[in-house]
């Protein structure tokens, strides 16, 4: 289906706040096979909301708005919603008890202005009826016009386990069946994914696969849409296995996996510990680690050696090395994953240095020269990458890479348990 994102605020149109709820929408609306037609941020004024929204119906399948539903005077939504498409504000006094309900130890005057909330377009639809600002759809010409909190959070959790589920089964068949699956692809550009991938692609008969680029990793979306489940199931099964079968070990993960989830629950599984010596990348690579719930009972801890006295003093990198080959080598890769690896006692062992820029770089050596090692029981491996892009995502892109390289590992080490 072809959509139409619409935010709504002046905190947004003037810059004060950062429009995240739309990418969120945007990127996982196309993840469940559906085209994103337009994006639109406008500010809070009726008659440009109403016509806003006009103009969007004209245009897309489906409409997300999100913002303005809040109980303060500049949320002004509903009264647009009312206005523009006829539909006089009606009170809902199920929302209203849900609200007084969440609302117990609140001041009168804050919760007169919450019954705000209860005060709808005529026809609308709680989404959760359980939530404080529920938001709501409505079908309006036969397409659904879903209304969200602009609170990230909240809308996230709406679009994710009720927006998506129903856009699934709307297209007006009543046994309409959809599945969908993401795969989380490391190592490979969009476009060679694309090549190896597109013979499979029959939007004829309900096969379609999207292309996503999150740095510094592509999302592959498998959406299989018809009527029977039966026939559904087959053409799902076949194309699943046949994407995992050609991207193989490129992909990490499915779903909500993170890379380093991943890492942590292989770790996990086998007993193994690891440690991490981090140059260029500054510590990102041990955030990573540690964003994880549990990870303390594989991830030992990190040394962020920047300096070269550091280098040799922490991880006893040798004074020889880094006078002969330098700071950013292949040999001080090494020597930094062994020292690691042997002062914190973990199983494995992984480093990180290079040339992060702006500055820095050189003829030999440019920007986004990174060396990287990973040192194991069964001995230490060095890897060069040149890789491009900004500061940051230099650094992101070299903490990801390290992070495959540890999975890589792990999943030889499974395979050769077998």
């Amino acid at each position: 289906m072809r959509g139409e994102i619409i935010a709504i605020g002046d905190e947004l149109t003037t810059g004060r706040i950062l429009n995240t709820t739309s990418f969120f929408a945007a990127s996982q609306l196309f993840a469940a096979g559906h085209e994103v037609i337009a994006m639109t941020t406008i500010g809070d004024e009726v008659e440009l909301i109403g016509e806003t929204i006009r103009q969007a119906l004209a245009r897309a399948d489906f409409i997300i708005v999100t913002g303005g539903l809040g109980p303060t005077t500049d949320d002004l939504t509903n009264r647009a919603v009312s206005e523009a498409l006829a539909r006089p504000a009606t009170f809902y006094p199920e929302i209203s008890r849900k609200i007084a309900a969440h609302g117990t130890n609140n001041t009168a005057e804050v919760q007169s202005a919450l019954e705000k909330l209860a005060w709808l377009p005529a026809g609308a639809h709680a989404l959760h009826s359980e939530a404080r600002t529920a938001g709501y759809f409505l079908v309006q010409d036969g397409k659904p016009v879903f209304f969200l909190p602009g609170v990230p959070h909240e809308m996230k959790e709406l679009l994710v386990e009720t927006v998506l589920t129903r856009l699934a089964v709307w297209e007006g068949e009543e046994g309409r069946q959809v599945r969908q699956k993401v795969y989380k692809v490391v190592g490979l550009a969009e476009s060679e994914i694309n090549n190896k991938l597109e013979h499979l692609e029959d939007p004829a008969h309900g096969v379609r696969i999207g292309y996503y680029p999150v740095f510094p990793e592509v999302h592959v979306s498998l959406t299989v849409a018809g009527d029977g489940e039966a026939s559904i199931e087959e053409r799902f099964g076949d194309c699943d296995t046949a994407i995992v079968e050609i991207l193989g070990r490129a992909i990490y993960g499915c779903g909500n996996d993170s890379l380093e989830g991943v890492v942590g629950r292989l770790l996990g599984w086998q007993g193994k510990t690891l440690a991490v010596a981090e140059s260029c990348s500054g510590g990102l690579l041990a955030h990573k680690m540690t964003k994880v719930s549990g990870s303390s009972a594989y991830f030992l801890g990190g040394v962020v050696a920047y300096s070269n006295e550091l280098k040799e003093r922490l991880l006893g990198v040798p004074s020889a090395i880094l006078a002969q080959y330098g700071a950013v080598s292949g040999e001080t890769a090494r020597a930094m994953a062994d020292g690691i690896r042997r002062v914190t006692g973990a199983g494995l062992g992984v480093s990180i240095t290079g040339i992060a820029g702006p500055g820095g770089g050189g003829e030999a050596k440019p920007v986004g020269t990174v060396y990287l090692a990973l040192a194991t029981a069964a001995g230490t491996d060095d890897h060069l990458v040149h890789l491009a892009g900004d500061r940051w995502q230099i650094q992101e892109h070299a903490s990801q890479i390290a992070l495959d390289l540890v999975r890589r590992s792990l999943l030889d080490s499974e395979r050769e348990a077998v």
